[in-house]
C-alpha cells in the first residue's frame, strides 16, 4: 500500500491543463473519497472505477483510497478521469509495476465491463502531451483524432486489461499512425456553378484576393448564403497549425471529424431569426 501518481488533462475551452492524479492506498476504515474540487460526473466515477477493475479480473483493494485530482483550484468534469484513477488505485496497491506510467498521460471512461469509452476534447490534450513530450493513453474510438498528430504519440487502448498489460510492458500497445490526409479539401462548392450574380462574384473575389470582409444584403431567397458558401473556394487551404485548431473545436464538440474536410474553413449559416445569444453563445465563462 503507498500512493500513485498518475497524469491526465482536464478541459478547459480550447486548453487542456495538467492534473496529476494523486492515488493513496492506506490501512484503515475502508472507503473511496475524491477530492481536488471533482462535480458530479467526477465524483461517480468511485462506482465506475471499482466494478470496472473487479469485472476485469483484478483485485480491488479493501483499504482507504483517497484520491487527489491536483491543482485542486482548477474544476474537473466529465468521465476522462476514470482511466487513471483506476490505474493509479492498482499501482498504489502494489497489483501492478508502475513500468512507464510516469511517461504517459491516461484518458477515458471507464465501463462497468471494463472497456475503455470515447471522450470529447482528446485531440486539444494531445497536442498538450506532445509539447510537453509525453505519450498517451486514448480510448479505441477517438483513434481517428489521434492519428491527425503529424508525429506518433497515442496508444489506442480498449479496455482496463489492456492498459494494464501495457503498463506492465507484457503486451505493449501499437502506436497510432498518422493518417494521410488530402492536401486540398474535397466538395468545396465552385463560384463557377453560380449562372449571373457577376456584380456579387466580382465582389467575391475581391474580398478573397484583398483579405477583406463582405456583407451581402437582400430578401431572403436571393442566393446570399449560396454565395457565401462559394467563398471557400475562393481562398487558400487553411495553414495546418490552423486546421488543427478546428480539428480541436470539433472534438471539444463531440462531432466525429471528417478527414475529406481537412484544411477545409468552416462555414456556419445561422438563420435570419436567431437571438444575438444564439448566434455568439451565452452561458458563464470560468475564470481561471
Amino acid at each position: 500500500m503507498g500512493l500513485a501518481v498518475v497524469l491526465t488533462r482536464a478541459q478547459l475551452g480550447m486548453e487542456s491543463p495538467l492534473v496529476r492524479v494523486e492515488v493513496n492506498v492506506a490501512r484503515g476504515v475502508p472507503g473511496f473519497q475524491i477530492i481536488g474540487m471533482p462535480e458530479t460526473t467526477v465524483r461517480e466515477a468511485r462506482d465506475r472505477v471499482k466494478t470496472a477493475i473487479l469485472n476485469s479480473g483484478l483485485e480491488f483493494p479493501v483499504a482507504k483510497i483517497t484520491i487527489n485530482l491536483s491543482p485542486a483550484e482548477l474544476p474537473k468534469q466529465g468521465a476522462r478521469f476514470d482511466l487513471a484513477m483506476a490505474l493509479g488505485i492498482l499501482v498504489a496497491d502494489e497489483s501492478i509495476n508502475e513500468g512507464e506510467l510516469s511517461q504517459l498521460e491516461c484518458y477515458g471512461e471507464l465501463a462497468l465491463d471494463g472497456a475503455v469509452r470515447r471522450i470529447d476534447g482528446v485531440l486539444p490534450a494531445l497536442l498538450a502531451a506532445t509539447d510537453a513530450g509525453r505519450r498517451a493513453l486514448v480510448p479505441a474510438a477517438n483513434t481517428t483524432e489521434a492519428a491527425l498528430l503529424r508525429k506518433p504519440g497515442a496508444y489506442a487502448v480498449t479496455s482496463l486489461a489492456a492498459a494494464v498489460r501495457h503498463v506492465e510492458q507484457s503486451s505493449l500497445l501499437r502506436l497510432i499512425e498518422p493518417v494521410q490526409l488530402p492536401s486540398r479539401p474535397a466538395g468545396v462548392a465552385d463560384i463557377a456553378d453560380v449562372e449571373g450574380q457577376e456584380q456579387a462574384k466580382r465582389a467575391l473575389l475581391l474580398a478573397a484576393a484583398g483579405g477583406h470582409n463582405i456583407l451581402f444584403v437582400g430578401p431572403p431567397g436571393t442566393g446570399k448564403t449560396m454565395l457565401a458558401k462559394r467563398l471557400i473556394g475562393l481562398m487558400p487551404p487553411l495553414p495546418e497549425p490552423e486546421a488543427l485548431e478546428v480539428a480541436a473545436i470539433s472534438s471539444l464538440t463531440g462531432e466525429k471529424f471528417d478527414p475529406e474536410r481537412w484544411r477545409q474553413r468552416p462555414f456556419r449559416a445561422p438563420h435570419h431569426s436567431c437571438s444575438a445569444a444564439a448566434l455568439v453563445g451565452g452561458g458563464c465563462e470560468i475564470q481561471k
